[in-house]
């Protein structure tokens, strides 16, 4: 992992531009899928008493996803002005953080014992910084959200290799050490060249415009570097450990019925089959618009990317 943490960090300070365009281009849709199928094993057979977590889960995630693939539109086609399109923003993040404090009341009531009261006033002083900044904690959310993988990780070695934990927590403590490095050395370095749209693109959703006086190298790096971390989780650390646990020489991640909810004799093989080949189509198709548009694939990319965000709660939730 120590390796793994150097040479991304490396890779993003020396080609931030092309490495975001090559990881992506690579990483982002296998990524996805690995996470789906993760979530997929995560699955309760039947809900039982987690039916109102799980109901509000996938139709908060359903509404929420599809307000969100709207708002460029709505950004794009009304009149409304600068301050009517933060509104509509921090009103989708107003929204978001009430979904999840509601999950978090919903799965503190399975939990008794545990003291979740503070995710309470949490909720509201994030409210009222959304309110306050709402570009600038859309922005946040596009720097914490790869950070959340490690998290993932961190619970999936605690409860399956116990004696794993304080060598990962070791290894975790080198990352804020590495991002102050990387920091120290390129803020003084110059902005990035934004000479086709594609480099716009991606100078900005790292915060350039937000950011002006920062250099869009140190930003473009730091993103950069969260975003390898978060996909060697899902598709490096994740699968190797699961295919450990499994004492199996087969990767299990190929294997359907590793899966509860296709192995149960009540379970739905069909379903998760039919779903996790969609996803693998899915990903062709995406790795086939990248090659034939990147810049607009990657738009509508991450555009509908936020759902597998959202989606990260419920079941780190469920973890806790």
């Amino acid at each position: 992992m120590v390796i793994a943490i150097l040479s991304s960090a490396l890779l993003a300070s020396w080609l931030p531009l092309q490495a975001s365009v090559a990881t992506v281009f690579l990483l982002a849709g296998p990524h996805n899928w690995f996470e789906f199928r993760y979530f997929l094993t995560r699955l309760p057979v039947r809900f039982g008493r987690s039916r109102n977590f799980f109901v509000t889960a996938f139709v908060g995630l359903a509404v929420l996803s599809a307000l969100y693939v709207s708002l460029p539109v709505i950004y794009r086609f009304t009149s409304l002005s600068s301050d009517g399109l933060l509104t509509v923003t921090a009103t989708w993040n107003t929204l978001l953080l009430g979904w999840m404090c509601l999950l978090v009341w919903l799965r503190s009531k399975q939990k008794p014992r545990s003291n979740w009261f503070w995710f309470v006033p949490l909720t509201l002083a994030l409210c009222a910084f959304n309110w306050a900044n709402p570009n600038f904690f859309s922005l946040a959310l596009v720097y914490i959200h790869p950070l959340v993988a490690l998290w993932f990780l961190n619970r999936h070695i605690r409860r399956t290799r116990p004696t794993w934990l304080s060598s990962y927590r070791r290894c975790l403590a080198l990352v804020p050490i590495v991002l102050a490095f990387m920091i120290w050395q390129l803020q003084q370095s110059p902005s990035l060249a934004e000479d086709n749209g594609l480099f716009w693109r991606i100078t900005q959703h790292s915060g350039a415009e937000l950011l002006p006086t920062v250099s869009s190298h140190l930003l473009v790096s730091v993103h950069l570097f969260l975003e390898m971390l978060h996909y060697g989780v899902w598709l490096l650390a994740l699968p190797l450990i699961t295919k450990v646990n499994s004492h199996n020489s087969a990767l299990t991640v190929w294997d359907i019925k590793s899966i509860p909810l296709a192995k149960h004799p009540r379970g739905f093989p069909r379903t998760v089959t039919f779903g996790l080949a969609l996803g693998f189509a899915l990903v062709l198709m995406l790795w086939i618009g990248f090659s034939i548009d990147y810049a607009t694939t990657r738009d509508i990319y991450f555009t509908f990317a936020m759902a597998h965000v959202m989606a990260e709660a419920p079941f780190l939730l469920r973890m806790i």
